[in-house]
């Protein structure tokens, strides 16, 4: 059954398609959708697949607006084809219905430490190609953000268990509850046998507001918050203070999870926010409410005291945010969520000599992934701070290239 097929009739199949063009994987949309409107979803998903295997992820998660919709020709005079929603169809029933044969192994051991979009697509690359890869997750479930940061309501976790089974059936083996670091060490894993090794924890901590009472009962912190939003108690009035798409789906979970009134506070205006249009819009249709121009002073009892603020151009004609004098009122609610962003947990780095970080605390790397330790490889937002799924994907492929381009030389001395 084609669920979708009035959007993809819409679309007149570009030559020179816009949408292919601004996809960072470059999915190539237009025969992606001539199959489906031919019927061919095997061949339809086998190629999603081959060429993103979080083509079901990123249909959902995707800042589609400024991507493959968001450049659509169609949208020019009129609504744009979704294409995702196309996707999510084909790549959802391909994933439900394939069964991976596991390849001949090669006996080269091959180690992922984190399970999220980089780690995932790292070790499905390496499994097909023969490579004998264990992953270690230090949560009891895989997907890293995908699922411990990204609410289910906006991502359904099937998807995820979807591809924990066609990792198994390529022979990947997954440890849970597994903490690299502090006691089994990039050392143990070398000495174990293991030739290579690719670190994807992504970043966790949460950066910190610097204001007085952060410490408070009532304050926490949104990236810890998703994780286990069903737990906390937040009472009926809450503030989210950040403006990304971690705030949005912090400020949507609180909602969802029976919070009456929930604020974001942002320092700028709308148009500023990092979020998406699409979160933005979805998260004030679910109730959310804005308070712009606001920026956090200091954290009390009874609230959070917010000082407003206003955009001024300055004499070489760029804006510069200042503090508006006077203007230092309490904001009185239950609980304060802070999402400004985050940072890498440092974990491996203090407890593994020889890995090298940049500002910020971001791994460093060569432009192949290469980290300052030979044959330890790194992408993702370990390396380049919290940015898209899809960027994820891209980089994970291209890492997998060069761990397989060094791992040959073990595979030649093997034979």
């Amino acid at each position: 059954m084609l669920n979708n097929l009035n959007e993809a009739n819409k679309c007149i199949i570009c030559k020179n398609a816009r949408c292919q063009k601004n996809c960072p994987i470059d999915t190539p949309i237009p025969q992606i959708i001539s199959l489906y409107k031919e019927g061919k979803f095997e061949e339809a998903g086998k190629i999603l697949f081959e060429n993103n295997p979080l083509s079901a992820i990123c249909a959902v998660v995707c800042p589609h607006e400024n991507q493959c919709s968001g450049n659509c020709i169609k949208g020019i005079k009129g609504e744009p084809v979704h294409f995702h929603d196309i996707e999510y169809e084909i790549s959802t029933k391909y994933l439900e219905n394939i069964k991976l044969q596991k390849p001949k192994q090669n006996g080269i051991k091959v180690a992922v430490v984190g399970s999220g979009p980089a780690g995932i697509t790292v070790a499905l690359n390496l499994a097909t190609r023969g490579y004998d890869v264990t992953i270690f997750e230090k949560n009891e479930k895989i997907g890293g953000i995908l699922t411990y940061g990204i609410p289910g309501f906006r991502l359904p976790k099937f998807n995820i268990k979807l591809l924990e089974k066609r990792l198994k059936e390529l022979g990947v083996k997954i440890k849970i509850n597994a903490l690299i670091g502090p006691v089994v060490t990039l050392n143990k894993l070398f000495e174990d046998g293991y030739k290579s090794i690719f670190i994807g924890t992504g970043v966790w901590n949460p950066k910190r507001l610097n204001i007085k009472g952060e410490t408070f009962g009532h304050v926490h912190y949104a990236i810890d918050y998703l994780k286990t939003p069903n737990r906390y108690d937040l009472g009926s009035k809450v503030v989210v203070i950040g403006a990304g798409n971690v705030a949005m789906d912090a400020a949507r979970s609180a909602k969802y999870f029976g919070a009456k009134e929930v604020y974001i506070a942002y320092r700028r205006g709308v148009d500023d926010m990092t979020a998406t249009k699409h979160e933005i819009s979805e998260a004030k249709e679910e109730g959310v409410l804005f308070e712009t121009f606001k920026s956090p002073v200091e954290i009390v009892d009874e609230g959070i005291i917010l000082e407003d603020t206003k955009k001024v151009v300055n004499e070489d004609g760029s804006t510069s945010l200042v503090s508006i004098p006077d203007s230092k009122k309490l904001f009185e609610c239950d609980s304060i969520l802070i999402a400004i962003s985050q940072v890498p947990k440092n974990t491996i780095v203090i407890n593994n000599k020889g890995l090298d970080v940049k500002q910020g605390g971001l791994l460093l790397t060569n432009e192949t992934g290469l980290t300052t330790r030979e044959g330890v490889y790194a992408c993702g937002d370990v390396t380049n701070g919290a940015k898209t799924v899809i960027q994820a994907v891209v980089d994970g492929k291209k890492v997998c290239d060069s761990m397989d381009k060094y791992l040959q030389q073990f595979i030649k001395s093997d034979n």
